[in-house]
Parts: structure tokens; sequence; C-alpha cells
């Protein structure tokens, strides 16, 4: 089955992009002229993706417009942050069955368009998920050690590359999990476990807008592709 759906994760507090995130989400901070959370909407656009939808919480008011403005549904979180898969699971309701493409909200892009990469390697008989993956060389701006090791495509954890932030996944497995607030990287492990966890390398760069020193490393990413 193939994905025809986006979650964006656009809740978190943005803490490591203060002072800039004081008054304003770090989903609309700007990169250029566009805002972060635009860059994400616009690459699915791009890719034909039919449903979308994000997660709310720091300054929730500030993104509802924006949101609902681009066709974007909300799962509001504004009363609990649940981390990034107590809140995939509670948006389930906005999305159809199935698997799902994900993607963070904190990242520029150059190269292939991500969805359209993750959709092409996507192979729903071996994969109960599909992460798009940064040579570390090609991972702007990022201060953190790689991610996963990847043995013909299939991960295990380790030092290699960087998890983008960008993924198909299949979300049934969030239900077998009993904490209310948790990170994916718990459904991520028992997909491990079974060998169901692949990864595939985006061809092109990437830059992690985390902190406020990222953003001119983002403006001068973008604007070298433009050039060439």
């Amino acid at each position: 089955m193939t994905p025809n759906a986006v979650f964006f994760f656009a809740a978190g507090l943005g803490t490591r992009m203060r002072p800039l995130t004081a008054k304003t989400p770090k989903p609309l901070i700007k990169v250029g002229q566009t805002t972060l959370i635009d860059h994400a909407i616009d690459l699915a656009d791009e890719a034909g993706i039919g449903t979308k939808a994000a997660n709310i919480h720091y300054l929730a008011e500030q993104l509802l417009p924006v949101l609902s403005g681009r066709n974007v549904s909300v799962s509001d979180e504004r009363t609990r942050l649940l981390e990034t898969g107590g809140g995939l699971r509670k948006a389930l309701p906005l999305l159809p069955p199935g698997p799902i493409f994900t993607m963070n909200t904190d990242a520029v892009w150059t190269g292939m368009n991500p969805f359209e990469q993750l959709r092409l390697a996507w192979d729903p008989a071996r994969m109960d998920a599909l992460l798009l993956l940064i040579p570390p060389k090609n991972a702007i701006g990022h201060q953190a050690a790689g991610d996963f090791l990847s043995d013909g495509g299939r991960l295990t954890r380790g030092p290699g590359h960087v998890y983008s932030g960008a993924q198909i996944i299949r979300p049934e497995g969030l239900h077998n999990i009993r904490d209310d607030v948790f990170s994916l990287n718990l459904l991520w492990d028992s997909m491990i476990v079974r060998g169901r966890l692949f990864g595939v390398v985006h061809h092109g760069k990437w830059c992690d807008v985390g902190r406020p020193e990222s953003l001119p490393l983002a403006e001068g990413m973008l604007k070298g592709a433009k050039d060439v």
C-alpha cells in the first residue's frame, strides 16, 4: 500500500532556538522568505500527498491559521505535550489507515523531494518503517553523532547515518504501547528486533534548523542549490 498522508510534528517548545522562539513557535521561523512549516508543506504538496495533519502545542494560536490555510488538519496537544509517539497516536483519527509519512518541521532540504524518494523505496512486504537518512557529511548544522547503521538497508542503532526526520511508518504498533507520553523510538526498537526497520539515503543535502546559528547555514545551502 502506497502512503498518501503525512503527519507533521509541529508541537515542540523550540528551546534550542531561543531567543527566536520566545514569541514565535519554531515552525514559523523563517528560512529565507519561507517559514519552516511552509517548507515542509510545500514538499508534501509537490509530492501530491492528499491528506496532511500536524500537532500543535507551543504558541498554537499562531500556527492554527497557517495550517488551516494550507489544508492541514490539527491534532491539538495544548493541554498535554505527548512526544513523538504519543502525538502521532493521538492524531491517527485524522489520517487514513495504513502506512503514512511523517516529517519533522525543523529542517530544509535540497536534492530529490524526500517524500518522492521514500515512496519509490517503500517495500511494504519487508518494511514496517522506512527512514530517510543523511550521510554525516551532508547533515549541515547537525551536532550530534549518527543514529543508525545500515546492512543492506536494514537498520540497527549506531553512529552511522543521521535520521532526517522524514519517514514512512506503519503506525498500528503504537496501540500496543501503554504509556500516554512516549517517543517513536519505542516503536522503532520493536521493528529492529523483528528486522522490519529500514532506511534509504537521501540524494541531496539537509540542514538541521535547530539553533539560531543554523539559519545562515540553511539559507546558504538553499541558495547554493538554486545557483547550481
